[in-house]
């Protein structure tokens, strides 16, 4: 423990005197000796593992679970809730915080990667592999960004923005420097050790982390035409030595003031075991209730099998059991049409405030193997991984019934391999199901490029089809102007990211 809290200690001091700069995109110099580019890698590795992680526990899912119609707000204490996410208005302001902390939050790495000696090579490896994890989602999410020019710790406060094409072949190629060196047999005097808060220094974890990784990059372009003959050549060299386990990050997180597990600590309780306001705000929406419960949803789709994972993902009504009590409210109802009570989150996503918080989980795994599989870019069963996929995300909601759920939903369409007649359609509605709470913001990013899965969108939503990207934050337009490419609010709507080929 007393190792976590000075390495914990250490990184919050040098955050205080190197994240304060003139754009969210840079690092300054410390005016102390101890900058952040001179602390070795293992000082710098838990810190930098979890500092990204509240933002994107938070405030990225929580906008891929709004925006695929998994929860909605308690209307009948909360007025005016989640409107701009259901209207769809999108703005320069709106999330602006995922551009900055992410950019913030990858400092570190490069800072990592950047130290001067060799005996640190594995934890270099790993900076590379998380600052491509997160610089995936900056381009996933926003297109052209600041990549060959950011993170310079001072020397570039006006970084250019590189084509979102060239960043995804960069990250594949930094992925692959990051494989070569953890592959390699080398005796290190700083072996990586209780500072990976994620495997513990098993490095052959790490491995399997890069290697999924990989193969989700690789398959965001599988729409993509042009792609193909590139993608023929990656899959073909790819490591098919994937996440088998959730990889999921524990300092460990504790109950008390700043060491709560982050999702627990803004959805759950605070430290006095107090409810947060999110604990009473957030609610399934009546889409996802109904879905899950097997009933007639409100645009006419009906499994007919229940879905033992709502029970985990959400909470029956107080002084009730059962699927058949969890209520939700429709997206964009107000206290005059929402049922009198609604469900709230449940036990399967706020165990405690030492509970992990999700890094990459196995249930994502399996489906991207299933889908890659599937359009014959890698060996193996696609069957096999789909329910393997299923079974995973019951085990991480500690849910029992994964077997009696595959054999009940396997000829239904939609959530059964055999019944579903388009099977990209089952695997992104299965990852949907398994992202609720987890990352939601990746069955989002999957509709944009598949179409999968075609939920409603709200009520009283401004426009016919959700945004395909968010807008670059008026901060950047302030501190970096002269790179920043002009963009007009309907870009959110039309301006795709290269992969996207709907």
């Amino acid at each position: 423990m007393k190792k976590y809290i000075n390495k914990s200690i250490l990184l919050i001091a040098l955050a205080v005197s190197t994240y304060s700069c003139e754009s969210t995109l840079d690092i300054n110099e410390s005016e102390v000796d101890a900058t952040v580019e001179s602390v070795a890698p293992d000082l710098l590795l838990a810190g930098s593992i979890t500092a990204p992680r509240g933002q994107f526990s938070v405030t990225t899912s929580e906008l891929g679970s709004i925006w695929m119609n998994q929860w909605g707000p308690d209307v009948n204490n909360v007025t005016g809730g989640m409107l701009d996410e259901f209207r769809l208005n999108v703005t320069q302001n709106f999330y602006a915080s995922i551009w900055q902390n992410l950019y913030r939050g990858m400092g570190t790495y490069q800072a990592i990667i950047n130290y001067e000696g060799d005996d640190y090579n594995n934890h270099k490896a790993i900076a590379r592999i998380l600052k491509s994890y997160y610089m995936q989602y900056l381009v996933d999410i926003y297109g052209d960004c600041p990549y060959t020019e950011a993170l310079q710790f001072g020397e570039n406060y006006t970084p250019a923005y590189d084509d979102d094409m060239s960043i995804y072949r960069a990250l594949i190629v930094d992925i692959d420097v990051a494989l070569s060196t953890l592959n390699a047999v080398e005796n290190l005097s700083t072996p990586v050790g209780s500072e990976d808060i994620v495997f513990g220094g098993d490095l052959q974890s790490w491995v399997k982390f890069a290697n999924t990784l990989k193969l989700r990059i690789l398959l965001r372009e599988s729409e993509l035409a042009s792609s193909a003959a590139y993608l023929a050549e990656q899959f073909a060299a790819l490591d098919q030595n994937f996440l088998t386990s959730d990889a999921v990050i524990n300092p460990p997180y504790a109950n008390a003031v700043g060491q709560q597990e982050p999702f627990f600590a803004n959805y759950g309780q605070d430290a006095t075991g107090v409810d947060t306001f999110d604990n009473n705000y957030i609610v399934p929406s009546d889409y996802m209730a109904k879905f899950l419960q097997g009933n007639p949803t409100e645009n006419g789709i009906s499994t007919g099998v229940l879905d033992n994972r709502i029970l985990g993902l959400f909470s029956p009504l107080p002084g009730t059991t059962g699927a058949a009590n969890v209520v939700g409210v429709q997206q964009g109802a107000t206290n005059t049409t929402a049922p009198p009570e609604l469900s709230e989150l449940g036990p399967g996503l706020l165990v405690g405030s030492s509970q992990a918080n999700m890094l990459f989980s196995a249930a994502e795994s399996y489906f991207l193997q299933a889908e890659a599989a599937h359009r014959t870019w890698i060996s193996g069963d696609a069957q096999s991984f789909f329910h393997s996929g299923i079974t995973a995300s019951f085990n991480n909601l500690n849910v029992s019934g994964a077997a009696a759920y595959i054999t009940a939903s396997e000829n239904r369409n939609l959530i059964g391999w055999t019944g579903s007649a388009n099977k990209i359609e089952a695997i992104m509605t299965q990852k949907w199901i398994a992202s609720c709470g987890r990352n939601a913001i990746e069955s989002w990013i999957d509709y944009t490029r598949t179409g999968f899965p075609d939920v409603p969108l709200s009520i009283v939503a401004e426009k016919p089809n959700r945004p395909v990207r968010l807008l670059y934050p008026a901060s950047e337009y302030s501190s970096n102007s002269a790179n920043v490419p002009v963009q007009p609010a309907s870009a959110a709507f039309s301006d795709k990211i290269f992969w996207d080929a709907n």
